[in-house]
């Protein structure tokens, strides 16, 4: 039976697209299916008919991801099926390359047939949807003879977990299972259950991260699931002009939708791991925290969608000279409550306990009226209502933000996020960065340090960014400021909760707010490069023993001295 597209040899010859297939020929399968989704994407006739084939060649593409091609096509049984696959695609390629060129010309020459061509291999390709777990069933069997023929017990997974079934979108598809069963072998003295664990676990995680989006969606009103092609389209296939950040797990774009709503796009690397906690945003709705508004999963794609913000972070205001102005005291007051009443909410109003884990200047959003909004949850953490903190070796943070216990221990609660609040806080009020003097084994960094001299010297005010001039009240800053040294504080029992920040906050004195206690005095660092060294807290009563070295990681041990001693 001849081929859906045999009859267009003739336009193929008029389009001038026979040499272009002809140069595809050495090209195999898996990088035609990338040529062809990539070309359908910068189509600029017949869009929705390209794209629609290009969703068809990918869900080929991801079964074909999961056989050994090399291997395959050295057999005459799964060769020649295979090549016929390579061929189709080679005239997928030239159809939407086709399909870029606005050309009078070319538009005489094709008219209404290119719309039925896209059909027809469209079409084509769904019969090798059908085909492809065949000629891996094929293969299996194969196999399976082989080795029984040698007399080698065979490991054969079930075939529905080699994730060879077809995507429920295409509905008119049927999955296909070839049962077999797994005989356990022994290499080496271990037992092996299966040749395909690894492959299989990270093809499960796509497919619980999938199932877990589905939950979240059918559980958090506003979030759903958004076409792949509408966000390429919308980021201008993730133009580099579109870039409005950068971070340790992704980049983010700004986006237009087809109805004109803009939104922030976060493309996920391929490899990080934050996809889950980002999620747990959807079910949070308060004013102060960044709304993710949906997802898409597609191949190795994986993608949030959120609101967008017009001023960007605040890093990029508060430390810049020209636009620091912009932020007069009683904007950055309101950055400084807004952050706290969302923690509070994260904290104690959310279905479970939010730790956010990694508040910094650069994960706090302004929309176009500099109100703050949280964001970035990669780091974020969930307690239950019965347990107040835990412990982790997975330490997630930046330098100057990150809270000592967590540092140092692992240990986490609702307390580092009060402490990286207070850092903020600090922050916004001064205009500066904190630095931690790691080599002098600083836990709370300098802006901490000196803001605390500050207030044991009753100067806070030189504390005051320069960009504030003289439009502030110096009474509701250093009230501001104390209270940040308290969130700042290096023992977690010693800071407040954020719903006692949102009560200070609202002091009208400082006279009712408690006393920061002092940092810890820094180590003076001797010349060389392996010492011991010691300082005491003068009010926690605890020996801090930093053994430093020239290995990457230094150790700490916190000795706490009995009172009656």
């Amino acid at each position: 039976m001849a081929s859906p597209l045999d009859s267009s040899s003739g336009m193929w010859a008029a389009l001038g697209q026979a040499s272009n297939v002809a140069q595809l020929v050495g090209v195999d399968a898996l990088g035609l299916v990338s040529m062809v989704v990539q070309a359908a994407l910068a189509a600029r006739r017949h869009r929705d008919a390209c794209r629609r084939l290009a969703q068809h060649v990918e869900l080929v593409g991801g079964l074909l991801r999961e056989l050994e091609l090399a291997e395959l096509m050295r057999r005459e049984a799964t060769r020649r099926p295979l090549e016929q696959l390579r061929c189709a695609l080679r005239r997928c390629y030239a159809l939407v390359t086709a399909c870029q060129d606005c050309g009078y010309l070319r538009s005489l020459l094709v008219g209404a047939r290119m719309a039925d061509e896209l059909r027809a291999a469209e079409q084509e390709i769904d019969m090798f949807i059908r085909l492809v777990p065949l000629i891996a069933l094929v293969d299996t069997t194969h196999d399976r003879r082989a080795k029984s023929a040698e007399g080698v017990p065979s490991v054969v997974a079930s075939y529905s977990n080699l994730h060879t079934r077809i995507p429920r979108r295409a509905a008119e598809l049927t999955e296909i299972n070839a049962q077999g069963a797994v005989v356990p072998c022994k290499v080496g003295g271990q037992l092996l259950e299966g040749t395909l664990e690894l492959q299989e676990q990270k093809i499960m995680d796509v497919e619980e991260l999938v199932k877990l989006c589905t939950r979240t969606e059918a559980s958090c009103p506003g979030f759903k699931k958004f076409d792949f092609f509408q966000i390429v389209d919308g980021t201008d296939n993730f133009s580099g002009k579109r870039i409005v950040g950068r971070g340790g797990f992704g980049t983010v774009y700004k986006a237009q939708l087809t109805n004109g709503i803009m939104v922030a796009i976060k493309r996920l690397d391929e490899h990080a791991t934050v996809f889950d906690s980002e999620l747990q945003l959807a079910s949070l709705q308060h004013i102060n925290l960044i709304r993710l508004l949906g997802w898409c999963v597609n191949g190795k794609e994986r993608i949030l969608v959120y609101e967008f913000m017009d001023n960007g972070s605040l890093d990029r205001i508060i430390f810049e000279k020209t636009k620091g102005a912009l932020l007069n005291w009683h904007k950055r007051l309101q950055i400084i409550k807004g952050l706290a009443d969302g923690l509070v909410y994260m904290h104690k109003h959310s279905r479970s306990c939010i730790i956010h884990g990694d508040l910094k200047s650069e994960n706090i959003l302004l929309d176009r009226d500099m109100n703050p909004k949280i964001a970035d949850f990669g780091s974020a953490r969930a307690l239950s209502s019965d347990i107040a903190e835990g412990r982790t070796i997975r330490i997630v943070g930046t330098s100057g933000y990150i809270a000592p216990e967590y540092a140092s221990r692992g240990l986490y609660s609702v307390k580092i996020d009060v402490f990286g609040f207070g850092v903020l806080a600090l922050v916004i009020i001064s205009g500066r960065r904190n630095t931690i003097l790691e080599q002098k084994g600083d836990t709370v960094g300098n802006l901490v340090r000196d803001a605390w001299q500050l207030w044991n010297d009753g100067r806070l005010h030189d504390l005051i960014d320069p960009l504030l001039s003289d439009g502030y009240e110096i009474a509701k800053i250093v009230r501001c400021a104390q209270v940040a040294l308290l969130c700042a504080q290096e023992d977690p029992a010693d800071r407040p909760t954020m719903s006692d920040v949102v009560a200070l906050l609202n002091f009208e004195s400082t006279s009712l707010l408690p006393d920061p206690k002092p940092p810890s005095a820094l180590i003076n660092r001797g010349a060389t490069d392996d010492k011991l060294s010691t300082y005491i807290s003068q009010s926690s009563r605890t020996i801090d023993i930093t053994i430093t070295s020239s290995a990457p990681v230094s150790t700490r041990i916190r000795i706490i001295v009995d009172p009656d001693t």
